[in-house]
């Protein structure tokens, strides 16, 4: 079965069966479209402002290079650059949400790819699975679309025709390898990619399912943003409501770390938090600045935790085990980083206000 290989994914949890929910027709597919490319780099060094004073003056200073390398790359005017996905060739998948495509980007040359979804196309996830298909949440087709990462060939998974404008968002593969995908309009639902059996659930509390996560044991958690809470899917596909401790927070995204802590990106309240699954506690850290909005989280190879913070137009690094903020700003104003993921060494996000793409290696 198929995996994500940018989540965290160890022992089997969940199963997508046809006997719960809703299901529906056999996938469509079409044949690869034919390819565009624009080759521009631009390399430029981002140095660390001074965070506001939040850490207890008796912890160690956190070890962080005095600048990171940050690269940007610009993909095709108008293409609205929503999320990413590192390629197992090397490459970044990202999604063209402004013009219907599925664009890929080489590092190395600059070169982007598009490949288009199909009419009515507005893309906003993308993950990648075991075999480095890219799985993508098209909000403008209300399905489920998977692009082979060789011949392109784009297959079509649609939502069943009493869901329409779901409003979908984002996706992640459980234990058993089954896509688990959320939309806005209160539902969240499955994918077998061996079969193609498509169900959809409805979310409890309604609408406002939003980012989505895998701990490493295999269980998926996701946020609901209209709904302020973030929600665990057990093993018979129901969904449990976790609350968060500040109310209408807006929990935006959600990042598992190496432990299966659950790190919450608080977008009405500008908080990073976190959801401990084995005390049932959380701990709650504000941005620093005047006025932050936390929009993407995303934790690293090192359990670095990343936010992106529409407030500050910045990225925020933050140290869980100093309690550290470091916050970095970007090159174009406004950004908009929507969403983060990577790779060891590696952390990518998209300016989707910008139409660039930026990668922070954080290893030499």
């Amino acid at each position: 079965m198929r995996r994500s290989l940018l989540t965290l994914i160890m022992m089997p949890v969940l199963a997508c069966t046809a006997t719960i929910g809703e299901t529906t027709r056999a996938p469509t597919t079409t044949p690869p479209p034919s390819s565009t490319t624009v080759t521009v780099e631009q390399t430029t060094t981002i140095a660390s402002m001074a965070p506001e004073a939040t850490t207890p003056t008796t912890q160690p200073a956190a070890i962080v290079p005095e600048d990171l390398v940050l690269e940007s790359f610009p993909v095709p005017a108008g293409s609205g650059p929503h999320d990413v996905a590192p390629a197992l060739d090397g490459g970044v998948w990202y999604t063209a949400q402004d013009t219907g495509e599925l664009g890929w980007l080489d590092p190395a040359t600059g070169e982007t790819r598009h490949t288009a979804l199909g009419e009515g196309s507005a893309p906003h996830g993308v993950i990648i699975d075991e075999a480095g298909t890219a799985w993508v949440t098209d909000g403008g087709l209300n399905a489920i679309v998977a692009v082979d990462p060789v011949s392109l060939e784009v297959t079509v998974y649609p939502l069943p025709e009493d869901r329409p404008d779901a409003n979908l968002n984002t996706a992640s593969f459980d234990g058993n390898g089954m896509l688990w995908f959320t939309g806005q309009n209160g539902i969240y639902g499955c994918v077998d990619p061996d079969t193609g059996e498509l169900i959809v659930f409805d979310a409890p509390e309604g609408s406002g399912p939003y980012g989505v996560t895998t701990t490493p044991d295999g269980v998926v958690y996701y946020a609901s943003l209209a709904g302020s809470h973030i929600a665990r899917i057990e093993s018979d596909r129901t969904a449990t409501v976790i609350e968060p401790p500040t109310p209408e927070q807006g929990a935006r995204r959600v990042w598992s770390d190496s432990q299966g802590r659950i790190w919450v990106s608080e977008w009405n309240a500008g908080n990073l938090s976190q959801y401990s699954p084995d005390t049932d506690t959380w701990d709650t850290w504000h941005l620093p600045g005047n006025a932050p909005e936390t929009y993407a989280v995303f934790v690293d190879d090192t359990d670095i935790v990343w936010a992106s913070d529409f407030g500050s137009n910045s990225m925020v690094r933050f140290d869980p085990t100093t309690e550290e903020f470091h916050t970095y700003e970007l090159p174009h104003d406004p950004g908009n980083v929507r969403q983060i993921l990577g790779r060891p060494g590696e952390v990518w996000f998209p300016e989707s206000a910008a139409d660039n793409l930026i990668v922070i290696r954080t290893t030499n």
